[in-house]
């Protein structure tokens, strides 16, 4: 029962079509010259006009001006973790990307349009959200995550549409009406750029 508010972003759990998700990623690199944003696992990411991997700022809240990669643009999927070398020298494999981080960092991103995620919504959800669309509740920032644990802070809107946004509910991970239902998503089409025609 989700009976108090403690979003986590975006979790995999498993493909649309009922099959495991066996944790493949893709590899993209982030800006050498260092991301002015942390990165935390669960977040949204873009490909940003510099070719290299950057936070989605946008909410989703429809896939026009406020689709997630910018002006009709789709997201590239889901952040999962980072590698870099520290200051030390040291070959770090973080759940998260610390800001300003310089060097070769290879970000790991879930790509698969397919993937189903948990998200925790702002509110309570009651069964009518089954099949509606929702977006985030606050916009994405360096901010929304915890360097202690290197995760998301980010939920998802409780009030849910009909209309496009970025993310169509399809299942329940906690029971319908909870105060703060946790549910299962997956990104709308023109929501993902594997599955949008507008390129960058």
């Amino acid at each position: 029962m989700a009976a108090t508010s403690s979003p986590y972003g975006l979790r995999p759990i498993n493909r649309i079509d009922g099959m495991p998700y066996a944790g493949a990623t893709s590899q993209f690199l982030i800006d050498p010259a260092g991301e002015g944003t942390n990165l935390f696992y669960g977040q949204v990411v873009i490909i940003g006009a510099d070719g290299y991997i950057a936070l989605s700022t946008a909410t989703g809240s429809d896939i026009t001006t406020n689709n997630l990669g910018g002006s009709g643009v789709g997201a590239i999927g889901v952040f999962v973790g980072a590698s870099y070398i520290n200051a030390q020298g040291q070959q770090i494999f973080g759940q998260y990307y610390p800001s300003g981080t310089t060097g070769v960092v290879t970000a790991k991103v879930i790509t698969d349009p397919s993937v189903a995620f948990q998200a925790q919504l702002s509110g309570s959800g009651a069964q009518t959200v089954l099949g509606t669309n929702t977006f985030f509740a606050a916009a994405q920032s360096t901010s929304t995550g915890s360097t202690t644990t290197g995760n998301s802070t980010s939920a998802l809107e409780s009030t849910v549409q009909t209309t496009a946004a970025a993310f169509r509910i399809v299942g329940f991970a906690s029971t319908p009406g909870d105060a703060f239902t946790d549910v299962f998503v997956k990104f709308n089409p023109s929501a993902h750029s594997f599955l949008n025609n507008v390129g960058l």
